[in-house]
């Protein structure tokens, strides 16, 4: 199990990592939408390795059988490996490459909710808005916040993997 969850976790964490090169390299002047869009995306596709990782286990390495408890174990374990990638990245991109990227983010922000809510509504979401941005100011927030994205997604399709692949022994004598 170990040679699976190292071999596809590296996998998911090497594709997550390129993907996300490649939206920052290609998706400059993209709005922060679809921005959000390719990212969540990005994060999907890296994913699915957990699947080929639990069918892996079970095909070659379990004699065709896995249980769901460790379909799912085996899913979260490679979908970690894709969480601390991102959350990494994203500490970087944050830190080093974009340092800017906070202030224009909440300030494209205020300006939308500015223009899209009522004064008394825009005051209160501003308000939230501000407690946040002190909070997102920390990198260690930021990467928590993003590799738990990418772990509670993994954890998701671990879950819908782990359903459609297991396979009890069978027990023809």
């Amino acid at each position: 199990m170990k040679n699976t969850v190292l071999r596809y976790g590296i996998y998911g964490a090497i594709t997550i990592s390129v993907l996300f090169l490649l939206a920052l390299f290609l998706g400059k002047n993209l709005s922060y939408g679809l921005q959000e869009v390719i990212g969540y995306t990005t994060m999907v596709v890296s994913l699915l390795f957990v699947f080929f990782g639990i069918k892996h286990y079970r095909d070659k390495e379990n004699n065709g059988v896995v249980s769901f408890g460790k379909a799912l174990a085996i899913g979260v374990l490679i979908s970690l490996f894709a969480a601390i990638a991102f959350g990494l990245l994203d500490v970087i991109y944050i830190k080093y490459i974009n340092p800017d990227f906070t202030t224009e983010y909440y300030g494209r922000m205020v300006e939308e909710i500015s223009n899209s809510l009522p004064e008394a509504e825009s005051k209160i979401k501003l308000a939230e808005l501000e407690a946040q941005k002190e909070m997102f100011s920390s990198p260690l927030m930021n990467f928590l916040l993003m590799s738990a994205t990418v772990l509670i997604i993994g954890f998701i399709i671990s879950l819908i993997s782990g359903l459609i692949l297991q396979r009890k022994p069978s027990t023809n004598n």
